[in-house]
């Protein structure tokens, strides 16, 4: 053979081997397609690529419990403290959230507070024309209605009212109580160290004997009620106060009308016929 053909043709396979054909993409697309379900997927990267979540939108939703307590929350203790400081006229819902910088709440929000909230609310009150106020414990205004609370108080027997009660209630406390210190008695409780004001009633004052005062203190009777002692009293043959208190009169028991079946009825004596009755005893 030639060997010039010969050459051509060992140059030519040697350029097939080298050249990818067809057939070899053709296989090689095959087997990508088979094994593409076995892929690892990308995973989806940590940043979102969607709009971020705006705080303050997330506060104002209406479907947040804890916002609108929140809100609720804000205004009772506003109309406590206005209250506090002489300002007692009502306001409506707008004017409330005018003066609490809470306009931007949503309609949702502001008919719950209109319709639920602030009617249901112990510490609020609403007027004849839709309009709130805040709802104190007493409705006291100057030192004399606090002194006259205070006297009501100890006449019926009732003591005293807490000290942070008639801070609530009570527009400058602290100047009226100071004015009237010398007519009310501050009395700490101890079980939960809270101060309770008494009235000063001054006709109770008189003088007892320091002994009598010693006596006094050291008979323990906090763990003891009123049964109990009375039972120690009887036994020292002490009779109790309440056995020394006016005492209420008998009932009295009235007597059951006999039936007319059981009255017993007198023979009627014929007194008209006294002149005309005669004996006969002598004519025997």
């Amino acid at each position: 053979m030639d060997p010039a053909l010969l050459r051509e043709r060992e140059l030519f396979k040697k350029k097939a081997l080298t050249t990818p054909t067809i057939e070899k993409k053709r296989k090689e697309q095959e087997k990508d397609i088979r094994d593409e379900p076995f892929k690892k997927k990308p995973k989806p990267s940590s940043v979102s690529n969607g709009p971020k979540l705006d705080m303050v939108n997330y506060k104002t939703m209406s479907g947040s419990t804890q916002y609108k307590f929140g809100v609720l929350a804000k205004i009772v203790k506003h109309m406590k403290a206005r209250h506090q400081e002489g300002d007692d006229h009502p306001l409506t819902l707008e004017e409330i959230l005018d003066e609490t910088n809470q306009l931007d709440v949503g309609s949702k929000v502001k008919q719950w507070l209109q319709t639920e909230a602030l009617v249901k609310n112990p510490k609020i009150e609403v007027t004849s024309d839709g309009r709130f106020v805040f709802k104190a414990m007493y409705k006291i205004k100057d030192k004399k209605s606090l002194l006259r609370l205070l006297k009501q108080q100890d006449l019926k027997g009732l003591g005293g009212i807490l000290l942070e009660d008639i801070q609530e209630s009570l527009p400058h406390c602290d100047k009226h109580l100071k004015s009237l210190q010398n007519e009310i008695l501050f009395i700490t409780r101890p079980l939960d160290k809270k101060k309770i004001v008494f009235y000063n009633d001054k006709t109770a004052q008189f003088p007892i004997d320091d002994e009598f005062q010693k006596l006094w203190r050291s008979v323990a009777v906090d763990a003891m009620d009123d049964q109990k002692i009375d039972e120690y009293l009887e036994k020292q043959g002490i009779r109790s106060m309440q056995d020394h208190g006016p005492k209420k009169p008998a009932p009295i028991k009235r007597k059951k009308p006999i039936s007319k079946r059981k009255q017993f009825k007198k023979p009627r004596d014929n007194e008209h016929l006294a002149d005309v009755l005669e004996t006969y005893d002598d004519a025997k």
